[in-house]
């Protein structure tokens, strides 16, 4: 499944598998960038840097590994 910049949670999902044991609050805006076009399946305008779409899918990151933290 291709990932693009909206695909928040699949994003969110693919980066809490890609760095197990990351505290999504902690990484550094260029670091998830970086980490986000580097996945396997990420098929998007590589040069976007839209501070709301880094936003949006650390939000979601940190929101999934809580939720998996609580289980």
């Amino acid at each position: 499944m291709e990932l693009h910049w909206e695909d928040d949670y699949a994003i969110a999902l693919a980066l809490r598998q890609a760095h197990p044991g990351v505290n999504p609050l902690e990484v550094e805006w260029a670091t998830l960038h970086q980490w986000i076009i580097e996945l396997p399946d990420f098929a998007d305008d590589r040069s976007v840097t839209a501070l709301y779409l880094l936003e949006n899918i650390q939000c979601e990151w940190y929101e999934e590994v809580a939720s998996h933290e609580s289980s």
